[in-house]
């Protein structure tokens, strides 16, 4: 049985809903650049079809992550399936009202006008979000309260839940940082539009950089809200590597190393993404850090960096000594 057969087979048991809620999503990230070529509109800059890509490749990575992890249950798997269900539905409705808004050319968040495009994205906005938050907070509960692999999976899944979740509970609480008060805005057919809120802070449209986008002249929540939500794959990656490497390195093959080493990752991950979330609430691009952010970059390198190399210490002389003992057990 080749790789690509038994991936089929493992594919076929996750999680149906976010399954088809990822194909759709990759779906339209290809429609949105052919979209970059075919339409010459912008917002603020940028075409109007990049926020749909950019959307649907970020919500398809995560889906299948979260289809792959409802399997890894043990219990509750009836509420993890219907969790996922209703992450999966209002994650169509939320990315369907960003497409519906760039369609008609103009802004999807933040757009507080009473024409009938702005009024249903709003309120697809006001009955969806909330759904795709608690969703991920119930499915990190379930995986904190039973284990679902070896110790270094499940540090990655709960350390890369909570992460996630943090990336959402940011993006929601810095999305009110230019203030109550309403600016106006040109869409891409050239009316105005009337914006309250911001994905800058400091230069609420900023300049953007290129494809992301994320401000260049002040901070921007998009920021610490990409770093949290992709945090699980690159924790799950971090377990998959150490797993890969136990094969070669004796000493690699306790599960208590590798998770402590995951462990590590996960810190060192946190750290970054709450230096992130400061330095976005500060109104500082991501591009231009200064002394103090600096400073807690290279602490958070430093600490971890640490704890990775206490624990590779360890488990190297306690693999040593087991092969010592058994050499003079065998002499």
């Amino acid at each position: 049985m080749n790789v690509l057969t038994r991936f089929g087979r493992a594919v076929r048991a996750w999680h149906r809903p976010l399954v088809g809620h990822a194909l759709l999503m990759f779906g339209l990230a290809v429609v949105s650049a052919v979209g970059l070529f075919a339409d010459d509109r912008r917002l603020l800059g940028e075409p109007v079809w990049a926020k749909p890509m950019k959307f649907g490749v970020a919500m398809g990575v995560y889906s299948l992550t979260l289809a792959w992890l409802l399997t890894r249950l043990t219990r509750g798997r009836r509420a993890g399936w219907w969790v996922g269900t209703v992450f999966a539905v209002a994650g169509v409705l939320d990315v369907g009202a960003v497409t519906w808004a760039a369609a008609h050319g103009t802004f999807s968040h933040f757009n507080r006008d009473t024409d009938d495009v702005a009024r249903t994205v709003q309120t697809v906005f006001s009955f969806g979000i909330m759904p795709l938050l608690l969703a991920t907070l119930v499915i990190a509960i379930l995986l904190l309260v039973q284990r679902t692999g070896d110790r270094a999976l499940d540090r990655a899944l709960r350390a890369g839940l909570g992460l996630a979740f943090a990336g959402m509970v940011v993006a929601l609480w810095l999305s009110g940082s230019a203030g109550p008060a309403p600016r106006t805005e040109i869409d891409a057919n050239g009316h105005a539009v009337s914006l309250v809120g911001a994905h800058g802070v400091g230069d609420p449209d900023g300049h953007g950089m290129f494809l992301t986008n994320w401000s260049t002249t002040g901070g921007d929540l998009r920021v610490p809200h990409f770093a949290g939500l992709h945090a699980i794959q690159v924790l799950l990656a971090v377990a998959a590597i150490l797993n890969v490497l136990a094969t070669r390195r004796a000493w690699l093959r306790a599960e208590r190393v590798r998770a402590r080493l995951v462990g590590a990752a996960g810190f060192g991950y946190a750290g970054v993404f709450t230096i992130l979330s400061r330095q976005a609430a500060r109104g500082q691009s991501v591009l231009h850090p200064d002394a103090a952010t600096l400073v807690a970059f290279g602490a958070v390198a430093v600490l971890t960096l640490a704890g990775a190399a206490q624990v590779v210490t360890a488990a190297r002389r306690h693999a040593e000594a087991a092969v010592a003992l058994g050499v003079r057990g065998a002499g």
